[in-house]
């Protein structure tokens, strides 16, 4: 289980940023911000920054997040002939991801959005899903050593952990976020050895590297509830294949 401080502190960091972006105006529809990955002021420039970078250039596979900010991200990887994934939410289908293959579409604008995705995406199985080159994630807040808050679900980080169990990332596979300059903060939070850190961190005005320890090395059975395991089907069939061994 998390620890009840870090989770505690964690709250009150999400609690902020998403009054800051409120209060400043830099925040965009969907309204609220609060309980969300928040759209921001300057997502579409960041996401123009990101396109920049050698990591994207490289990337033929993204897995990305499905959130508003996110949303040109996903477009214009398609754009690029880059084939995207996303999670199905909550990973609870067998067929726990939607794949985007800009082969296969004819509608980006529609196939990227939340509601599109499923309408226009092939949903697949894990084994189904090709080498990730880059994985998009969305934030609540990051810190500058590159620490990642999101939602506090703790999805995004279980995604990555499913993808990593499978061979599918590894610890070269560089993981970005694109956020507003206000969502990167100096606190020194506590990020647990569950979290994935943010090897590149890119917002409308400017791109930074952390230098960030070894990501996790796949899912940690230890903190995963028995609740959570009965919900996603893809947790059952990956522990059901390790105990077999």
């Amino acid at each position: 289980m998390p620890d009840v401080s870090e989770t505690l502190e964690k709250t009150a960091v999400r609690e902020r940023v998403w009054d800051d972006l409120e209060v400043s105006g830099e925040a965009r529809f969907p309204f609220p911000p609060h309980g969300r990955i928040p759209n921001f002021a300057g997502a579409d420039d960041a996401a123009d920054r990101l396109a920049e970078q050698s990591e994207w250039e490289r990337a033929t596979a993204i897995k990305a997040n499905p959130d508003a900010p996110q949303l040109l991200v996903r477009r214009r990887a398609l754009r690029e002939g880059k084939t995207v994934y996303m999670a199905v939410p909550r990973l609870r289908d067998e067929k726990c991801f939607l794949k985007l293959d800009p082969d296969e579409l004819t509608d980006y604008d529609a196939a990227t959005t939340v509601s599109g995705s499923s309408d226009h995406g092939e949903q697949v199985g894990p084994d189904e899903v090709d080498r990730v080159d880059l994985i998009v994630s969305g934030s609540v807040a990051v810190t500058k050593a590159g620490g990642r808050i999101g939602k506090g679900e703790g999805y995004s980080d279980l995604e990555y952990a499913v993808l990593r169990d499978l061979g599918l990332v590894n610890d070269s596979t560089p993981v970005a976020t694109t956020v507003h300059e206000r969502q990167v903060i100096d606190d020194p939070v506590a990020i647990g050895s569950h979290d994935v850190a943010m090897d590149l961190v890119v917002t409308p005005d400017r791109t930074f590297r952390p230098e960030t320890d070894d990501q996790p090395a796949g899912i940690d059975w230890d903190l995963l509830e028995d609740e959570r395991l009965a919900e996603i089907p893809v947790l059952r069939r990956l522990r059901e294949r390790y105990s077999s061994h």
